[in-house]
């Protein structure tokens, strides 16, 4: 390519994996409602999160043999130990099974736009285990940006429309808050896989082990009875599995690659508006003034954490 050239192809690409965030994020965001559109067939939560994970698996299992095909050929595949795969397959129920039925069960009990904004303060929980476990310092801005995000939740809880939902309010926000949690474990935990296999084969991988083990779960709950629902749950669940599931976990991959963890960070953090958005929308969930300002001081608060 001509040197000359090269900046507009730069450009081209930084825009093409800006949108790509974009698109992921409201991807993301809509997974909540969805989950919501589909308990209003008299699904429960783990038959759902199974259709989920039965759905979206074969692509998964796919671009997991292509990537390693991939490596093969161009003589840079990594063989994993027997203590590879099982951290791995830990992880991956960690990140994608536990961390999703806890997010799946909290959401029968609160709104939408509350679940994103709960989930959205992973990035301080990623914070916290760097200190516990590997020693690192937080900051005085580090500080100042936790009492954002965390006062930011406490506004959103105590606002009028949260309030008014019933006494299980409290019951989901933990749920959520502990969802978040272990897909903080899983960030934490992923890191050296990801530099051993490739971010793509390693989400992939964890991706399979959470199913495999959502799978089992409703096996022995439900004897996998699956298929006597309404049709719009299997067409949510699939819409679900493809749009909130696969194509936004590799476009925050690529876009990750071409322009920054930090940029990535400043362009998703339009998820949780957009959640609050199509949950008015869609499913005609209201919100107040204090879970708008509580929104903001969380996002700002993230973004602080998130860009150091």
């Amino acid at each position: 390519m001509s040197p000359a050239l090269e900046p507009i192809f730069s450009q081209r690409r930084r825009i093409i994996a800006s949108v790509l965030v974009l698109i992921a994020a409201l991807c993301f965001s809509a997974k909540a409602v969805l989950v919501k559109l589909a308990y209003r067939y008299e699904i429960d939560s783990i038959s759902l999160l199974t259709l989920r994970m039965v759905f979206s698996l074969p692509f998964f299992l796919a671009i997991a043999i292509w990537a390693k095909n991939r490596a093969v050929k161009e003589n840079r595949h990594i063989i994993l130990s027997r203590r590879d795969w099982f951290y791995i397959f830990i992880l991956g129920l960690s990140g994608y099974y536990l961390a999703s039925m806890l997010d799946f069960i909290g959401l029968a009990y609160i709104t939408a736009g509350l679940e994103r904004l709960i989930l959205f303060l992973y990035p301080t929980m990623v914070l916290g285990m760097n200190v516990l476990f590997f020693k690192k310092t937080v900051t005085r801005v580090q500080w100042i940006a936790l009492a954002l995000t965390y006062g930011g939740v406490a506004l959103a809880l105590l606002d009028r429309t949260q309030l008014g939902l019933g006494s299980n309010v409290p019951l989901g926000a933990t749920l959520i808050f502990f969802s978040g949690f272990t897909y903080a474990i899983y960030l934490v935990g992923s890191g050296q896989y990801i530099a051993k296999v490739g971010s793509l084969r390693y989400t992939c991988l964890a991706m399979i082990a959470a199913s495999i083990g959502v799978i089992a779960q409703h096996g022995i709950i439900y004897q996998w009875d699956l298929w006597h629902y309404p049709r719009p749950v299997y067409v949510l669940s699939i819409i679900m599995a493809i749009f909130s599931t696969v194509l936004p976990t590799f476009m925050m991959s690529e876009a990750i690659r071409i322009i920054g963890s930090g940029n990535v960070a400043i362009i998703g953090s339009i998820g949780p508006v957009v959640t609050i958005i199509l949950g008015y929308f869609l499913l005609g969930e209201s919100f107040g003034i204090w879970q708008l300002l509580g929104t903001i001081l969380v996002i700002i608060g993230v973004l602080r954490i998130s860009l150091k």
